[in-house]
């Protein structure tokens, strides 16, 4: 079992074996220091020039390029001069597991370096400690929205990729060959999702990729992208759903918090502030009527019934001068400019909402449509047809009220830390990228 950086202190005056990157070399006159990584931090290994046993250590590490990796044995001991945590590892034998070659970029030091330059080398560029933190905060923050679900009796499912129609909207999906017919790479699981409701499941969640072909070149989408749904039935309304997602949040940003708040201060100057329900809602109608009287802005005409990222901006700033809150929920959104399943009232309002973070969305829920000749007739006004008749017939058979919504997980890590999407994502697609 390897023993990592942050579990050293376990491990004092101790002979022990660690395995790392070999981080840098400083060869002085009396002795050579080299720094040790793996992704929890940095250890000292110290070879003392004085000591004639140690000259085949110094022969191996003399001849060895910085970022090839190692196993050390030796004795970690305690040394108050040491910077790195007062702790050095004093080799008795050294191991080359794998000799690097000379790298493309210097990835601690990513000023000047082109983004598509990092992406082709996305595994050095992912050795930065930035980006290494980014991950461990990423999954910090969906570890603690699943338990806060597994803790409220959601089971966790996991719908297919691969599906027989175009789903929601036939202009934006991935096609491909299936055997003998045509498949496509699913947008979301929304449909299968709202099936686990027909089914009986009650409270249902999945954290999946979704595929979206859209030629959309901004600092935000992805071709593919992971999302974190949920759905759950026996709702009143579609505060309800609201209500969970606050809950979510509250839950999922107080972990990373308590895990990473000060080294988000550090790292990304980003300072991570727990929201306190309920979030502040705003009909869109009466948002636009703000912005308009606030800063002069109006949605264009093409847009009305909904939002643009401009509006979406000024929605951040509208919540924290009025509200002092980074959220904003929007709701009463037109049904014209909203997927079929979201359902509407007797007045044909929508009834489902955005949620608006730091400038962007980052969610759209509601109250599902249950009812099948209601659903089906928001179908037919959609001109929707085929594509749609095998999800329709999971609510011709008794279906309990529900909703749901889903979050990026990558969108909600750029805006936690202040990136981009490309930045943000493990490996990013998009228009132009399928490599590595």
């Amino acid at each position: 079992m390897k023993i990592n950086v942050n579990e050293l202190n376990n491990y004092l005056d101790q002979e022990i074996t660690f395995s790392g990157f070999v981080d840098a070399i400083r060869d002085k006159k009396w002795v050579m220091f080299v720094i040790l990584r793996d992704n929890t931090g940095k250890v000292q290994m110290t070879i003392e020039k004085s000591d004639e046993n140690n000259q085949k250590l110094l022969d191996i590490m003399t001849n060895l390029t910085v970022e090839s990796t190692v196993k050390v044995t030796g004795k970690l001991v305690s040394n108050e001069a040491v910077k790195l945590g007062g702790i050095e590892i004093i080799p008795s034998t050294i191991e080359v597991t794998s000799m690097a070659q000379p790298l493309p970029f210097d990835f601690n030091n990513l000023d000047g370096v082109l983004i598509d330059t990092r992406l082709d080398y996305r595994w050095l560029d992912l050795r930065n400690e930035k980006n290494m933190l980014a991950r461990q905060i990423e999954s910090t923050m969906v570890q603690a929205m699943r338990e806060f679900l597994y803790n409220n009796n959601f089971t966790e499912i996991h719908t297919p990729k691969l599906i027989g129609t175009a789903s929601e909207s036939g202009s934006s999906v991935f096609e491909l060959k299936y055997f003998d017919r045509k498949a496509y790479l699913a947008q979301s699981p929304q449909f299968y999702k709202q099936m686990a409701m027909a089914a009986g499941m009650n409270r249902i969640f999945e954290v999946a990729p979704c595929f979206r072909a859209e030629n959309s070149n901004t600092n935000r989408h992805a071709t593919e992208f992971t999302s974190f749904d949920l759905e759950f039935s026996y709702i009143d309304s579609y505060e309800d759903v609201m209500s969970l997602e606050e809950d979510l949040l509250i839950a999922g940003l107080t972990k990373v918090k308590e895990l990473y708040g000060d080294k988000i201060k550090e790292v990304f100057n980003k300072e991570v502030i727990i929201p306190t329900k309920p979030f502040p809602k705003m009909r869109l109608k009466d948002l636009y009527q703000e912005l308009h009287e606030r800063y002069n802005f109006d949605i264009p005409e093409h847009d009305i019934g909904d939002m643009n990222a401009e509006a979406e901006k000024l929605t951040y700033k509208l919540a924290l001068e009025k509200y002092n809150s980074e959220f904003m929920f929007i709701v009463d959104y037109a049904a014209t400019k909203r997927p079929f399943y979201h359902m509407r009232d007797e007045n044909g309002v929508l009834q489902g909402y955005d949620l608006i973070w730091r400038g962007t969305e980052i969610t759209s829920g509601s109250q599902r449509e249950h009812r099948f000749d209601e659903l089906a007739k928001n179908a037919k006004e959609k001109g929707l047809g085929k594509d749609v008749e095998f999800y329709l017939q999971f609510f011709k058979y008794g279906c309990p009220p529900h909703g749901g919504f889903a979050i990026g997980v990558d969108r909600l890590t750029m805006l936690l830390l202040g990136l981009t999407i490309k930045e943000t994502q493990f490996l990013f697609r998009g228009p132009n990228r399928l490599e590595p």
